[in-house]
């Protein structure tokens, strides 16, 4: 089940992405291949934790101008569908344990589209301030860059199909 879309709590992006979901899904549980994608370029990401089931821990730092890795994510998985569906959130920390300071929860769906992947990363916050918040720290912006850099990542040429 995908929640609705509440506009007054939610952010949305959607693109279509040659490649086939299952590549896609690849990039998204295989650390060398997220690291390529998951932070805006030129920071660099490390993945710490990649525990790829139901309460298992996604934490990942970042790198800004070569300094040192910081802290980035720290989220627990709630579900996952092979090939279709990935959702994952800061409000919880591995094996379900209560984060500190809960943001939001991301729902990522890959669904068959003629030219690929219709990906969309639909992210929920619990009220109007933290979903403005977000929007005001660039969601936009910056979950726009990761996906283009997912994209070329893992697209297909026209001529080499998909």
């Amino acid at each position: 089940m995908t929640p609705a879309f509440d506009p007054s709590r939610d952010l949305r992006i959607s693109r279509v992405i040659r490649a086939r979901p299952d590549v896609i899904w690849q990039a998204w549980t295989d650390p060398r291949k997220f690291e390529q994608w998951w932070i805006p370029a030129p920071a660099l990401c490390r993945v710490v934790t990649m525990d790829l089931r139901p309460g298992g821990a996604l934490t990942t730092q970042m790198s800004e101008g070569g300094g040192p890795f910081v802290p980035h994510l720290d989220a627990c998985y709630l579900e996952l569908v092979e090939h279709e569906r990935l959702v994952f959130t800061n409000a919880l920390v591995a094996d379900w344990r209560p984060a500190p300071q809960p943001f939001m929860t991301a729902i990522i769906t890959l669904a068959p589209h003629a030219e690929g992947t219709d990906y969309t990363a639909h992210v929920m916050h619990r009220d109007h301030a933290h979903q403005a918040q977000h929007a005001q720290l660039g969601f936009d912006d910056g979950w726009g860059t990761v996906i283009g850099q997912l994209a070329r990542l893992v697209e297909v040429t026209p001529a080499a199909g998909l």
